[in-house]
């Protein structure tokens, strides 16, 4: 391992937890030990730690990742970070002390984002942009990993297919109707007339007001629909389908309903689970070195008021992405 004498036995590291599912409440500050990258692993200052819905509803015990770590509580939250590599172990070669990177880490069940130190395997990350700063690029990874997967492994998006986007000004949502549009596609998306102007200025060809729209009634023989709502907005949005159309649906919960309505209408509909991918995130990258994309923090928060950022994320409604400055 590179020196890690001076950087992991010195100051305590702070990190956020919960002992127990509940309320934003539950998470605490707390102080531990640096840890030491293991085999395959460097050691991260994190600079900035993204949140994601699947960190509340977690935090709340429901879906897949609660299920993974109810029996190893506590536990310390967060997929997405981004910093600076500080130690790296005897095998790694790829990274080195002082490169700046992003990566979606510990997924499902080992997380630990929530930290102003992180240890994850190297091959997790990507070496950030230069025109990103190190707070903002931790917002990035899952949300713009979950979009990119979403629209090119499942669905396939072709240049002059046409799209419906729910959510287009969410933290997925407003990367995959960036990646939509760098793709040659005509994008329509859903969001509050609040949300309009915001997702013009990213190029949407349509923005539609779901509060006052039915969108089974305004679209019709799409390519592509892109669900990051779920639920009756899902089940509603098969309607819109042509007949060689494919609805990609994000939320766990209610995607088996969705799959089966769809295959009753014979259409077709999947659900999905984003993964890793440092090769994806260095394509995203390009992307971002280029002018193409941009990441949108709608509000950062300091690592101490991480049960503020929850209840926020909770809520809904949040344009582009939040994130926590661990600094």
């Amino acid at each position: 391992m590179a020196d890690p004498e001076d950087q992991t036995t010195e100051t305590p590291m702070r990190h956020v937890s919960y002992d127990r599912f509940g309320e934003p409440d539950v998470l605490q500050l707390g102080q531990s030990a640096v840890p030491e990258p293991g085999p395959g692993q460097v050691l991260v200052r994190v600079h900035g730690a993204g949140l994601n819905p699947i960190d509340w509803k977690t935090r709340r015990g429901l879906g897949f990742a609660a299920r993974q770590i109810e029996n190893s509580l506590p536990w310390t939250p967060g997929y997405d970070i981004a910093g600076e590599v500080v130690a790296v172990a005897d095998d790694v070669t790829t990274l080195a002390p002082g490169d700046r990177v992003m990566g979606m880490i510990g997924f499902p069940a080992g997380g630990g984002g929530y930290a102003d130190h992180a240890v994850a395997n190297a091959d997790e990350f990507a070496i950030v942009p230069e025109e990103l700063d190190l707070v903002t690029a931790g917002a990035l990874p899952l949300a713009a990993l979950t979009a990119w997967q979403a629209l090119f492994e499942v669905a396939k998006l072709e240049a002059g297919q046409k799209i419906l986007i729910h959510a287009g000004a969410g933290g997925v949502g407003h990367f995959a109707v960036q990646f939509a549009l760098e793709r040659g596609a005509h994008v329509v998306a859903t969001a509050s007339a609040a949300n309009r102007d915001f997702l013009a200025e990213l190029g949407v060809h349509e923005v539609i007001d779901y509060r006052t729209t039915d969108v089974a009634e305004e679209c019709y023989g799409l390519d592509v629909v892109l669900d990051l709502v779920g639920g009756e907005t899902g089940m509603r949005s098969l309607h819109t389908l042509g007949e060689q159309g494919v609805l990609v649906t994000i939320p766990t919960v209610t995607a088996d309903d969705i799959i089966s309505a769809a295959e009753e209408m014979g259409l077709r509909a999947h659900g999905m689970t984003v993964r890793p991918d440092a090769f994806h995130l260095d394509e995203i990258a390009e992307l971002i070195e280029d002018g193409d994309v941009r990441v949108h923090i709608d509000r950062a928060f300091p690592l101490a008021q991480a049960a503020d950022a929850h209840d926020l994320l909770e809520g809904g409604h949040v344009r582009g992405k939040l994130v926590l400055d661990c600094r």
